[in-house]
């Protein structure tokens, strides 16, 4: 067993830790979770009423008889679906102890959630059933185009969301809401698919809490207002299962390694009371050897340019062949030693990647904005104006004003920032000007065409926010 304090940390496998979504689910009770992680021989269903710390194996015999590939709890005490294929809905009234399992469904989607009220599970965005599953109501689903990412139902009754792809607008995920159990969705926010990757989601504790999974760097990001705008809060190197707790700020993580040809087999359960940004991690399983990944740590962490920074390997795994560092995250590598040196020369936020290798296996991590290089002012050029910006609008879509709002924190006096309006021609057509005092700004649009337009600071890496007007 082990207990480790993370910040900012996550280890997940690029080619050997085997993951998908759907494979862990939170119970109806604080501590209590159910995942599907690797045993001796094959897969099992675990469960676990101490937040991960251990867990009991209730099912071992995925591999022999039902395959599951994801599993749901119901919020009734004891109560797990699981979807195996083809299309297959199985019940168990017995925390998925085996030989409890019960065929109850066929033609139901691997996206399954539950959990909010007794008895309702829904199979993705198509239909959903009040009575565990033992007939569905189909939904409607108007306002859904392209092709679905991800889905999750809220802790409100009747709400749900629906992350969407298109091939029409490849660089954009599309976030869509319904109010009424999927039988419409309306836009709720357009997203670039590289820079605020949304694609997969689990809800949280409280109504309109999401957490998002998703993009080059592997990025977990957090919204509290029912989609609208994400805030991140720490990388996630690669795929994983992830699913929210039953406390304010809870988040918990699967993390399943099998390598060397099942010599090496773990399971890791990382845990968070503070939305993803620190985690403890929780190590229930275990066969054979530690398991390969990459970690980091540097000293010092900020300073004046030039900057010497020492870093130091913290990966697990025996006999690690090879070290690549890239310092500065631009593909370039900066260093094949295990503890090496680097002098940052130029002010800013740098991400830091390691990369090592055993063999076959290559696991890479990446810490974004790790390394804060200031100029003698005190001041790095991401931030002279501004230490830190968040931009959001609320409604969106609106008609005719909506309330944009922000959060600054000023080095000098904010008098000579505002906030400018673009239209999609990238023409500006409106600016707000707003005091030291006020955290949002009113924009009525009463004169302005329906169409999406962008709003910024007048400020160099000001962030760029869509908004969407409706008439």
């Amino acid at each position: 067993m082990k207990n480790t304090t993370l910040l900012f940390i996550f280890v997940l496998f690029t080619s050997t830790l085997v993951l998908a979504d759907y494979r862990i689910t939170r119970g109806p009770e604080v501590g209590e979770i159910y995942f599907i992680g690797p045993t001796v021989t094959g897969e099992g269903i675990y469960y676990s009423t101490d937040f991960g710390e251990t867990a009991t194996c209730m099912d071992s015999t995925l591999n022999t008889n039902i395959n599951f590939l994801s599993i749901c709890a119901d919020l009734s005490p004891g109560v797990l679906y699981g979807y195996s294929m083809p299309e297959n809905l199985y019940i168990s009234y017995d925390y998925g102890q085996q030989g409890s399992w019960s065929f109850i469904e066929n033609d139901v989607s691997y996206r399954i959630t539950s959990g909010v009220s007794p008895g309702f599970v829904y199979s993705s965005i198509m239909k959903h059933s009040e009575d565990y599953g033992i007939n569905f109501i189909q939904h409607s689903c108007n306002g859904f185009f392209g092709n679905l990412l991800s889905m999750e139902i809220d802790n409100q009754s009747n709400i749900g969301y629906a992350a969407i792809a298109t091939s029409s607008c490849p660089d954009s995920i599309f976030f869509m809401i319904s109010n009424d159990n999927f039988e419409n969705l309306v836009l709720q926010n357009q997203f670039n698919h590289y820079d605020e990757n949304i694609s997969i989601l689990t809800r949280g504790c409280e109504s309109g809490e999401l957490y998002a999974f998703g993009g080059f760097n592997s990025e977990l990001r957090l919204s509290n207002n029912f989609g609208q705008s994400w805030d991140f809060k720490s990388n996630l190197v690669t795929y994983s299962s992830f699913t929210g707790g039953r406390q304010p700020g809870e988040l918990y993580v699967l993390a399943n390694y099998t390598q060397l040809m099942g010599e090496i087999k773990h399971t890791d359960i990382y845990h968070s009371l503070d939305y993803g940004e620190t985690f403890t991690v929780y190590h229930p399983f275990s066969y054979g050897p530690d398991p390969y990944f990459a970690n980091l740590e540097a000293e010092p962490l900020t300073g004046t340019a030039p900057l010497t920074v020492q870093f130091t390997d913290l990966s697990s795994g025996e006999d690690i062949q090879n070290w690549e560092w890239d310092f500065q995250n631009d593909g370039i590598i900066d260093s094949y030693e295990q503890n090496p040196e680097f002098t940052y020369q130029d002010t800013g936020y740098y991400n830091v990647k390691l990369k090592i290798q055993y063999g076959l296996i290559e696991n890479g991590f990446i810490k974004t904005n790790y390394i804060h290089i200031i100029d003698s002012s005190g001041c790095s050029d991401e931030i002279c104006n501004i230490k830190k910006i968040q931009l959001n609008n609320y409604p969106n879509p609106f008609n005719p004003e909506t309330m944009i709002r922000f959060t600054t924190e000023p080095t000098e006096s904010t008098e000579d920032i505002f906030i400018e309006i673009y239209n999609v021609k990238g023409q500006k057509v409106d600016e707000l000007a707003f005091s030291n005092q006020q955290t949002e700004v009113r924009w009525y649009a009463e004169e302005f065409a329906s169409g999406i337009y962008l709003y910024k600071f007048n400020i160099k890496n000001s962030p760029i926010k869509k908004m969407i007007l409706l008439k």
